[in-house]
């Protein structure tokens, strides 16, 4: 049954015609979008300096993980604007690209003895901090050759840790605006009411004018009548 109740939030032309398209999302502008960028380009690194060309599959397995996560968020966030289902269902897709790369990262920590860098480490809030306040990939890009192994697995993982926390928030947010707008069918549904509402107000208020011009026409009807009675009345007074 359909909720009567429902809001959809409609965009206009510059006409001001309805349109049944939501609000372009501009992707790289997202920062979640651009630190899923940074992460690409420094999985592609960590995997060609640390570990094996051949005979791994975690190379391809890592590098693809990367790529999913960024790409499912760019194609997502594009689709969106027809098709909310279509991007809940890509950005969870790039949710669980992502979360298995950060499980890649983990276990190459723990395979090879490395550490962690969280809570009381001394170097964790640096860490968090510098990808908190950056999220461009000219700003990590410089300082990929010159960390080791250790730096650039706690690097990704914090990237991992924000990008997932900054999805999980848009899902939340999206899945919120779907239950309550509904998706393409109700905005185009929303979109024929309010332009058919317009055209019948539009028409209306041509109709109220009309009547306005006509009672204004009848009126100076009148009044030529009147004077033209009030001149021939003056003339046949002089007259007399």
């Amino acid at each position: 049954m359909e909720d009567k109740n429902k809001k959809v939030n409609i965009n206009h032309y510059a006409d001001g015609t309805a349109s049944v398209l939501r609000k372009k999302v501009v992707f790289t502008e997202l920062r979640f979008y651009q630190r899923s960028e940074v992460l690409y380009h420094l999985t592609k690194t960590f995997c060609k300096r640390f570990l094996p060309e051949r005979g791994d599959r975690t190379v391809d397995q890592m590098v693809q993980a990367a790529r999913s996560t960024k790409q499912n968020i760019a194609e997502g966030c594009s689709d969106g604007q027809t098709s909310m289902e279509s991007e809940l269902k890509l950005l969870g897709i790039a949710r669980g690209s992502n979360l298995e790369l950060l499980e890649d990262y983990h276990d190459y920590i723990n395979f090879h003895n490395q550490e962690e860098w969280f809570g009381k480490n001394p170097r964790s809030k640096p860490l968090h901090n510098f990808c908190r306040e950056h999220s461009l990939l000219a700003d990590y890009k410089p300082l990929f050759a010159k960390m080791n192994d250790e730096e650039l697995a706690n690097m990704a993982i914090c990237l991992c840790h924000q990008i997932d926390k900054a999805i999980t928030k848009y899902l939340e947010r999206r899945d919120r605006e779907f239950v309550t707008e509904g998706g393409i069918r109700e905005r185009m549904t929303a979109a024929r009411l309010e332009q058919r509402t317009s055209q019948r107000e539009t028409i209306a208020l041509q109709a109220r004018r009309i009547e306005e011009q006509a009672r204004i026409i009848d009126y100076l009807k009148a009044e030529v009548e009147r004077l033209r009675s009030r001149l021939q009345e003056l003339e046949d007074g002089g007259h007399g």
